[in-house]
């Protein structure tokens, strides 16, 4: 990636970041970053994979889950600092994007005991199987798969399993169409760099056409970075898995 693109995109993440409660345009998130709105749109979603606007979207769910269960503050106050003016429009699309309502994940502590998938299909599904790698090499806890119709981990997962770390995993019954495979994930190792450090993997789109029954899709488990999308879909809590592995070694 061009330093001079990542360090743009980079600026335009933090102002995002400094000012999630206010109401931001293109043209504010394009002065940031000190490039013309088009060609900010353009290098942002290249780098990221989201436009602004979404982006900045996730962000702000990302920091309403975080406030849920680190804080007492009321629903409606956690929607208005996030930039919510309602709170019905503020719950609805937290629910949607993390499949619980706010104060379901509150009570949940941020841990989902069970993740829904899209409705079944009528037509016969595809197996999307693969290895899953980490890279750099580190010792990674269970690791979440799951295959979105976005570049972000949200809403319902057209199929998704959990794997113990690294190595083979197998999707069935995935349902025609276009899917990225997603994948999430803790250093498992507390002496290691990377112990308790998130891991996140992408690739897609994958494609399942009508009557193809079989795909191969392989993932490399990386350590999340800036310009990575946050998780938005509530999911198992991964850190405890990963230290119930560690103690079991």
């Amino acid at each position: 990636m061009d330093e001079i693109v990542r360090q743009a995109v980079a600026r335009a993440i933090v102002t995002m970041r400094d000012r999630l409660g206010e109401r931001l345009t293109i043209d504010d998130l394009a002065r940031a970053a000190m490039f013309s709105k088009f060609h900010f749109t353009r290098v942002f979603l290249r780098t990221t994979g989201l436009s602004p606007g979404r982006f900045l979207s996730a962000m702000r769910l990302a920091e309403a889950k975080r406030l849920l269960t680190t804080t007492t503050i009321s629903v409606a106050d956690i929607s208005h600092q996030v930039g919510y003016n309602s709170v019905g429009t503020f719950s609805a699309r937290f629910s949607g994007s993390v499949g619980v309502s706010p104060s379901s994940y509150r009570q949940l502590r941020g841990a989902s005991p069970r993740i829904a998938e899209r409705p079944d299909h009528r037509l016969p599904g595809a197996t999307v199987r693969g290895q899953l790698h980490a890279m750099p090499p580190a010792e990674v806890g269970p690791v979440f798969v799951g295959l979105f119709p976005a570049r972000i981990a949200e809403g319902l997962p057209a199929r998704h399993t959990l794997v113990p770390g690294p190595g083979p995993y197998t999707l069935a019954d995935v349902p025609p169409g276009s899917w990225y495979l997603i994948t999430h994930a803790y250093g498992a190792n507390p002496l290691d760099q990377y112990g308790q450090r998130p891991f996140t993997g992408l690739t897609g789109p994958v494609t399942i056409p009508v009557g193809v029954t079989a795909r191969l899709a392989d993932v490399r488990l990386r350590p999340r970075r800036g310009f990575d999308p946050p998780v938005l879909l509530a999911l198992p809590d991964l850190r405890k898995a990963v230290a119930a592995h560690a103690v079991a070694v």
